[in-house]
């Protein structure tokens, strides 16, 4: 049964202790503060930032009144992820055991489908590299061990370095029952459970008495896993890339035989 964690919105107060857990976990770099348009910094996931916190000054629905809210934002490792789908290199599958999707790198080609697939903008690509890679959450799991917690039984670095509770990992399952019993218990929370059906169904899952668009969410992706849409053209892309690459071979050469026998015979060969 897949693993999952859930996100209580009204729980979280902004500390960034998640944030700073998943770059020491992950020996990333540190990032220089930078704030866009509130109090967010970094204000997006990039190549060596995999989660983020937004920090919001946003209007209650229940009661009229205005609050801050905090939500982390990482990759949501969807049941059936669009990105895994686009990717022909097979750079990023679905581990069935945790739910984790997971990069490796060693496959990657580079083409960024995963980036334009993906419906929560998460994959994230590093630009001032010579030989960049895409850069996501990776669940904290891998294969090859490094940076593995999982595979150990261990919680996620997030979660187990929260102060507040806001963030829970266990079974999706069982993380969508005690989703549900919070929302049914306190007539504060918005009826939905962000994550349950989007996009097929994610396993982070949030709970919040605002808004979920005000921390980015899309609440227009509908219940249908994205790669049914994309799986008919997608299944082309080997093919296409592979014919694409051999009608340009084939062009060059015979460009290059053209002026090979131009200039043996004196002639001009755009004549």
């Amino acid at each position: 049964m897949a693993k999952g964690v859930l996100v209580d919105i009204t729980r979280c107060m902004g500390c960034k202790a998640c944030q700073v857990a998943c770059k020491q976990w992950n020996d990333l770099p540190s990032s220089n503060p930078v704030f866009k348009d509130g109090l967010t910094s970094p204000p997006e996931m990039d190549g060596y930032t995999y989660t983020t916190v937004r920090i919001e000054v946003v209007k209650k629905e229940k009661d009229n009144d205005y609050t801050i809210r905090s939500a982390k934002r990482q990759c949501m490792h969807c049941d059936h992820p669009a990105c895994a789908s686009a990717c022909f290199a097979k750079a990023l599958q679905r581990d069935a055991k945790t739910g984790a999707v997971v990069y490796y790198p060693h496959l990657c080609v580079g083409c960024r489908y995963c980036m334009l697939a993906c419906p929560f903008d998460v994959p994230k690509y590093e630009w001032d590299k010579v030989f960049p890679l895409v850069a996501k959450c990776q669940f904290c799991f891998d294969p090859n061990g490094k940076y593995d917690r999982l595979g150990y039984g261990l919680t996620p670095a997030c979660v187990d370095t929260c102060p507040t509770g806001a963030l829970k990992f266990g079974e999706r399952d069982e993380l969508l029952k005690e989703a549900w019993g919070r929302i049914n218990s306190n007539p504060n929370y918005i009826k939905h459970v962000m994550g349950e059906k989007e996009a097929g169904g994610t396993s982070w899952l949030y709970i919040s008495d605002v808004p979920f668009e005000t921390f980015g969410f899309r609440r227009n992706l509908g219940t249908r896993p994205l790669p049914e849409y994309s799986h008919n053209f997608l299944k082309w892309t080997p093919i296409i890339a592979v014919g694409w690459g051999t009608l340009l071979t084939v062009l060059y050469h015979y460009t290059k035989r053209r002026e090979q026998i131009a200039s043996e015979s004196g002639k001009d060969v755009h004549m």
